[in-house]
């Protein structure tokens, strides 16, 4: 039998945002991580996704938005 490889988990938490998300590598610096979307939300003028991510994106942050309002 061979042994079940562990991988290790680390969270983080957006500085910006105060998403949650998970990597499989240690951050040397966890307090400057940011969400592809928070980068994206400071840096308008780099954004250079296709128009279709960027209005699937658009779409996901209004429903989140009215979620929170529900339940608020």
């Amino acid at each position: 039998m061979s042994k079940k490889k562990i991988k290790k988990i680390y969270k983080y938490e957006c500085t910006i945002t105060g998403e949650m998300f998970k990597t499989t590598a240690e951050a040397p610096h966890p307090d400057e991580l940011t969400t592809v979307s928070a980068y994206y939300q400071m840096h308008p003028d780099k954004d250079d996704r296709p128009v279709e991510i960027k209005v699937k994106v658009k779409a996901k942050e209004e429903d989140d938005a009215a979620f929170k309002a529900l339940t608020v």
